[in-house]
């Protein structure tokens, strides 16, 4: 729960908006029928309700929710711009590891690839190439 409670308090934000949004829409049509001496319609007030609020979706809702999920979820499965930093990093990393942990470096980088889902999860661009798997090695011989 702890986990999703920006996910969580984003929907009752949500919720409550909607909610009062079609509250004080129901006053607005109320008053608008009472005005022209009429007695509102449930039906006319769903239809011009619905029709309001698809259209502030439309402009700003989806708009925003693309921009925010698509951004991140093409972050996260990598286009080719975004791993390029971390890739690199990485591979510095490792090979400073090898190069100051002698025999257990790899032990080491095994188990904390492994816990940190390395090869379970999203594939890195270049983790498994030469460079990456034999970076810091030369350092050991000198």
């Amino acid at each position: 729960m702890k986990k999703y409670a920006y996910a969580w308090i984003t929907l009752g934000f949500f919720l409550i908006s909607f909610v009062l949004h079609w509250f004080f829409g129901w006053k607005a049509f109320a008053d608008e029928a009472a005005q022209h001496s009429q007695v509102p319609q449930l039906s006319e007030y769903l239809v011009q309700m619905s029709r309001d609020t698809f259209e502030n979706w439309q402009s700003e809702f989806l708009q925003l929710l693309w921009q925010v999920v698509g951004l991140a979820y093409f972050l996260y499965v990598g286009s080719p711009s975004s791993k390029e930093n971390d890739d690199r990093m990485e591979v510095k990393i490792d090979a400073l590891l090898r190069a100051v942990g002698g025999n257990r470096a790899e032990e080491l980088i095994s188990r904390i690839d492994h816990e940190f889902e390395r090869h379970t999860g999203h594939t890195p661009h270049a983790h498994g190439s030469d460079v990456a798997m034999n970076a810091g090695k030369e350092l050991q011989r000198s």
